[in-house]
């Protein structure tokens, strides 16, 4: 309850029923656009994966999966995905899609140790999506214009909920700023990495902030990353390391930056053997996934997720997720927000 945020005279713009139609359109309108941008085909995606695979998103590498036994398979653990970063790169080799297309997918999650707030919930639903790359596709300029074509695709979506909802003006910038993270903490380094995402989010309107994951020239991190599926050690050429990210817009309604993806370069033999050596987690080159990148049968990728909710939330300028999303929330909540003139679902 501390981290929730109450606008100060919030009233939403759209009533439920119309709110359940936005929900709709901006979900067929833009995976059809993201589908298009990068030539992604839809495939169907799992939602719990085997224990021990090395298949599951780590995250931040302290997250605890929901995980439960399976009585047909001798009690086998299966886990709830936290998302799905390295299955889909294993799709791209079984499914031998070619180098130029991928895939995308409609991913539902449950993180059962996120902090509640305007922007976090239990329930997690993305676009999953992975691409097929070359080698030469491994730079920041192929990273920056892959984002750049995902921007492309929210600018149109904005403008259709603009046609159904003329309430709702559009915000988005022309273009999408980038900046390293290591030059932002340069930028701000009397704040924290939250408060420098909100202080360039609320300059340039929308923002990619590379290089997460790996320590900074200031001895912290930015964010952290799990060390298998984002390469954010690599050098870039230009003085700075890392091919990842993650796509932030200000949000009006809240007053503070709102990412809506992280992204990345996957990393290649050298980059996983590196990063898994300098987190300490190298006994992972024993298990399934691992195994496969470093013999070789998987191929380059970048790939990402697409928060559905937040997107729906932010275009639809609603002030917790929970408007969006049926999820649970703690009482307190419930009727802190209720009172508050924020109707969660």
């Amino acid at each position: 309850m501390s981290k929730l945020i109450l606008p100060k005279g919030y009233k939403p713009i759209l009533n439920l029923t119309q709110t359940e139609l936005g929900i709709q359109r901006i979900k067929d309108f833009f995976q059809s656009n993201l589908s298009a941008e990068l030539r992604l085909r839809r495939v169907t995606a799992p939602l719990f994966v085997l224990k021990g695979t090395g298949l599951n998103d780590d995250l931040n590498g302290v997250e605890r999966p929901v995980t439960f036994p399976i009585k047909d398979m001798q009690e086998q653990k299966a886990e709830i995905v936290h998302s799905l970063a390295k299955w889909k790169r294993m799709i791209l080799a079984d499914y031998e899609i070619e180098s130029g297309f991928g895939i995308y997918t409609d991913m539902n999650a449950i993180r059962a140790d996120e902090e509640l707030d305007n922007t976090h919930s239990l329930y997690v639903d993305q676009w999953d999506w992975e691409l097929c790359i070359g080698k030469d596709d491994r730079t920041i300029d192929f990273l920056k214009t892959t984002v750049k074509r995902i921007f492309y695709a929210m600018r149109r979506t904005e403008y259709l909920v603009y046609e159904m909802f003329p309430d709702i003006k559009p915000q988005l910038p022309q273009r999408i700023h980038f900046i390293y993270a290591d030059d932002l903490a340069k930028m701000y380094p009397d704040k924290t990495p939250k408060e420098r995402e909100d202080a360039i989010a609320k300059e340039y309107g929308a923002v990619f902030i590379m290089g997460i994951g790996g320590v900074m020239s200031n001895g912290e991190k930015h964010d952290g990353r799990a060390p298998d599926y984002d390469d954010w050690t690599t050098p870039t050429g230009d003085g700075h390391f890392g091919l990842n990210g993650d796509i932030l817009v200000w949000d009006d309604v809240l007053g503070h930056a709102l990412e809506l993806s992280s992204m990345g370069i996957r990393v290649d033999k050298q980059a996983l053997l590196h990063q898994l050596e300098i987190t300490g987690q190298e006994q992972r080159k024993e298990l399934y996934f691992h195994k496969r990148l470093l013999e070789g049968s998987l191929p380059l990728s970048i790939g990402g997720g697409i928060g559905q909710s937040r997107l729906c939330m932010f275009f639809l300028r609603k002030a917790h997720i929970g408007e969006i999303q049926a999820s649970i929330w703690p009482d307190d909540m419930r009727k802190t927000c209720g009172d508050n003139n924020i109707p969660l679902i």
